[in-house]
């Protein structure tokens, strides 16, 4: 069974920084594009990152020069580094990944981390 966990969220005061990661756990032959999603109470789920395997990467325009996404293939994990936090970023952040394993290719949400900026 294939489970992503995430790791890192907490309560920083604005300008601050945190890390996230996110492990893919299982019986795992690869993983394509990673990403990173946050849902803010009453809003929709938002993409805020992504990573592919051939490590390009995208973000979504309200995170850029502030946040990076990098990801560890040895160790299928993908990292979230969020520096100069604002009370906006405020939300719970979840990854996302496609994963193949030797019996199928399907997709993967993370439990989701909080993460609040606040003074």
């Amino acid at each position: 069974q294939v489970q992503l966990l995430e790791s890192g969220g907490g309560l920083v005061q604005p300008g601050g920084s945190l890390r996230l990661s996110c492990a893919a756990s299982g019986s795992i032959c690869s993983i394509n594009a990673m990403h990173w999603y946050r849902q803010a109470p009453g809003k929709e789920r938002e993409l805020v990152a992504t990573i592919t395997s051939g490590v390009n990467t995208n973000y979504a325009d309200s995170v850029k020069g502030r946040f990076t996404i990098s990801r560890d293939n040895a160790k299928n994990t993908v990292y979230l580094q969020m520096n100069n936090l604002k009370p906006e970023d405020t939300a719970v952040y979840f990854c996302y990944a496609v994963i193949a394993t030797m019996r199928v290719v399907n997709y993967y949400w993370g439990q989701g981390t909080q993460v609040t900026v606040s003074s």
